[in-house]
């Protein structure tokens, strides 16, 4: 599937893109449960968000709003989209959610696998620092995870860019 053919459009999650939702998420090794996907998605300050082309569901993202902060629960792309400018669609429709005025939240947290070297670049490259690693953190597994942090710029540290 190319992405430069076809527009990528991100829009909020429905009921009825769950089962694309979970079929992506079922191509990883350690794949949310649908209920899993129901209880995170219940919560007040949780919102899902779904990268379409052509009417198919071809990634995803999960955040909780906080006061001061987004926390990005899950993130994923089909395996046959990686690469095409899919996930940093998603991601920078996240960020634009930073330091509106409307709000306080400057900065956007998220964990990472250790040994997921894709994603840690990916987020990296956005200006993603790892800030922590949370040993065993994963239960499946007992993995380390990165924690990882975007800070919206502060316009003290803007203007002298």
């Amino acid at each position: 599937m190319s992405t430069a053919q076809t527009k990528v459009s991100v829009d909020f999650m429905t009921k009825a893109d769950m089962p694309m939702v979970l079929g992506i998420e079922n191509q990883f090794e350690f794949p949310w449960s649908e209920d899993e996907f129901i209880k995170v998605l219940r919560q007040r300050n949780h919102i899902g968000m779904v990268a379409v082309i052509d009417g198919r569901v071809v990634g995803f993202l999960i955040y909780a709003l906080h006061t001061k902060r987004i926390h990005l629960v899950n993130f994923a792309v089909h395996r046959d989209c990686f690469r095409q400018g899919i996930g940093k669609a998603m991601l920078s429709r996240l960020l634009r959610k930073l330091g509106t005025g409307e709000t306080d939240r400057n900065r956007v947290l998220l964990e990472v696998r250790e040994t997921n070297i894709d994603a840690q670049l990916f987020f990296r490259a956005f200006g993603f620092r790892a800030i922590s690693i949370l040993e065993n953190y994963y239960d499946c597994s007992n993995e380390d995870a990165y924690l990882m942090q975007y800070r919206c710029p502060t316009d003290t540290e803007v203007q002298r860019a």
